[in-house]
């Protein structure tokens, strides 16, 4: 199980942020309250989210540089631009398994070539 960081780089007023997600909730959850990030701020969470936030795709944090940095520090693994797409596809082939959606898995897949296709550009 791990917390990932992406190499994102969105300016957001005076920061710049990146995505901060996890293998599980209590993990995620773990790491923000590790590096001082607010837990209001989780976005994709049905129960935890609020207003827009609660509509993101995922569930993760956008963190600034500076908590990314802390993050790394305390065991967060680094990933590219791709990770978060990697990381959705391989929780729909989970889910997909587990509810036995044959269509969830193919579009797991299907994703999870497509990450393949784009780094080995």
């Amino acid at each position: 199980m791990a917390v990932y960081v992406d190499d994102m780089k969105a300016p957001f007023g005076n920061m710049v942020m990146c995505h901060m997600w996890a293998d599980t909730d209590d993990e995620l959850l773990a790491m923000v309250d590790k590096i001082g990030v607010q837990r209001k701020w989780i976005q994709g969470h049905q129960e935890l989210s609020f207003g827009k936030h609660k509509r993101a795709s995922w569930v993760h944090f956008d963190i600034a540089m500076s908590k990314r940095a802390l993050a790394v520090k305390n065991g967060a693994v680094e990933t590219d631009r791709f990770g978060p797409l990697e990381h959705t596809a391989k929780l729909a082939i989970a889910k997909g398994s587990e509810i036995g959606n044959a269509d969830l898995i193919a579009y797991g897949e299907k994703r999870l070539a497509m990450v393949a296709e784009c780094r080995a550009r």
